[in-house]
């Protein structure tokens, strides 16, 4: 009899591989250059190993406000290894600095390098990296916002993004990974970002060389599915258009709060065909998104600005940050530095203050020693609705009104905090590598 098949669908999963041994802290490093560092508590974790607080060695344990973190997975592992070719080629803090003071930035969310080696414990060997300390990511920012950023917060963190990228791909990489979950804010300045995480980064032009376009079927819909660009869809290697396009979706999903195609994620060929119809036809894209009168014409200018380019042409990086900054001009702002994640209702009017007069007639009503009281049984008849007679004597015309302006319905405070909740929980933006 010949051999069952298989059932449809079912792939036997790759082997799950082991994390790096948790370290003690005080647990000392020596990094290539041959400089110590000592390991603290642990922070987070990684996809292989742990990520500990760390300082300089010395003699003082490693404290809670450490200014440094260390990557550590087994040194068989493949992630930290393809990141370190990037932080060792394009982020060194001179790099960093000297790119700076060119382009006259006050700042730069590149994370900076500090040292790498490999630490041997027993039989077992690791590999380890020094980086930058951050605060929390923009994903779980987003969440807490009822996935739903501010207009002006959304252009803020397109103009930063923009020049993150224009250095990596002046560096000949391109990150191919954007998202709010790779975005970090500054452990020191909440108001500063830093797109981390460039285990997927290409070299996409070794010794100035452009790569060539060309379709890999093995490659296909590499990326975070719901963000990845059409090339990486097509299996082609990511290119400094493919970086645009995916920061042209995660702004528009940072503003409208889910992708059109967001409801079929399990289907990559789905997705693709969306983000393809969407690409030729941006304004269709746009009305899926947003509302008419909420329609934010500086992302479909975005968008048409990254169409018009060929896989291998250079962004023009002031144009696309001219289209951001307009759109910060057509709602009244600018970007002044500060980071904020709510939206701040400022229509919501303030309470009157009473004058005087009106402060003694509202006591003088409660106390019925003002004007002609009100009997407590009396039924009011069709024409003293509101509490006010046709022909009013002077003192209750006047109770009757204050009454009235500090009645405690007022919800002027609820007015001011409240958010329109944004579209359905869902996890975290799902990774196919």
């Amino acid at each position: 009899m010949p051999p069952k098949a298989k059932a449809a669908g079912r792939v036997r999963a790759p082997a799950k591989r082991k994390l790096a041994e948790k370290f003690s802290p005080g647990e000392v490093l020596t990094d290539m250059a041959k400089k110590s560092w000592k390991l603290g508590a642990p922070v987070g974790q990684g996809g292989f190993g742990l990520i500990y607080l760390a300082e300089e060695n010395s003699a003082k344990p490693v404290g809670a406000d450490a200014r440094y973190v260390v990557k550590v997975e087994p040194s068989d592992s493949g992630p930290l290894f393809s990141e370190l070719k990037f932080y060792m080629r394009a982020a060194k803090p001179d790099q960093i600095r000297n790119w700076m003071k060119s382009q006259k930035l006050k700042s730069l969310g590149v994370p900076r390098y500090w040292g790498s080696g490999l630490h041997v414990r027993g039989e077992k060997s690791y590999r380890f990296m020094v980086m930058d300390r951050f605060s929390t990511d923009l994903q779980k920012k987003f969440e807490e916002n009822g996935k739903q950023f501010p207009r002006k917060l959304v252009l803020q963190l397109g103009l930063r993004l923009l020049d993150i990228l224009e250095y990596i791909h002046e560096h000949e990489y391109v990150h191919a990974d954007i998202k709010a979950s790779n975005v970090m804010l500054g452990y020191s300045d909440p108001n500063q970002i830093y797109l981390v995480d460039y285990g997927l980064a290409y070299r996409y032009a070794p010794d100035g060389v452009q790569k060539e376009y060309k379709e890999d079927p093995k490659r296909c819909h590499d990326g975070t599915i719901e963000l990845t660009s059409i090339d990486a869809h097509k299996g082609a290697a990511p290119c400094r258009r493919s970086d645009l396009e995916i920061l042209s979706y995660c702004m528009a999903q940072w503003l409208c709060g889910r992708l059109p195609w967001e409801d079929k994620l399990q289907d990559p060929l789905y997705v693709k065909e969306s983000k393809i119809r969407s690409r030729e036809n941006i304004s269709e894209f746009m009305s899926k998104c947003f509302s008419s009168q909420d329609k934010p014409d500086e992302i479909q200018k975005f968008m048409e600005e990254v169409k018009s380019m060929d896989y291998q042409d250079k962004p023009e990086y002031e144009k696309l940050r001219s289209i951001l900054q307009a759109g910060l001009k057509s709602i009244q702002a600018k970007d002044d530095g500060k980071l904020e994640f709510s939206a701040v209702d400022t229509a919501a009017p303030k309470p009157p203050k009473k004058t005087l007069k009106r402060k003694v007639a509202a006591e003088e009503a409660e106390s019925g020693t003002g004007g002609s009281p009100i009997k407590k049984k009396r039924v009011p008849t069709k024409k003293e609705a509101n509490g006010v007679e046709k022909s009013p004597r002077k003192g209750q015309k006047r109770a009757a009104h204050t009454k009235k302006r500090s009645s405690p319905k007022s919800t002027d405070g609820e007015m001011a905090t409240s958010v329109s909740p944004g579209p359905a929980k869902r996890g975290r933006p799902k990774k196919i590598r």
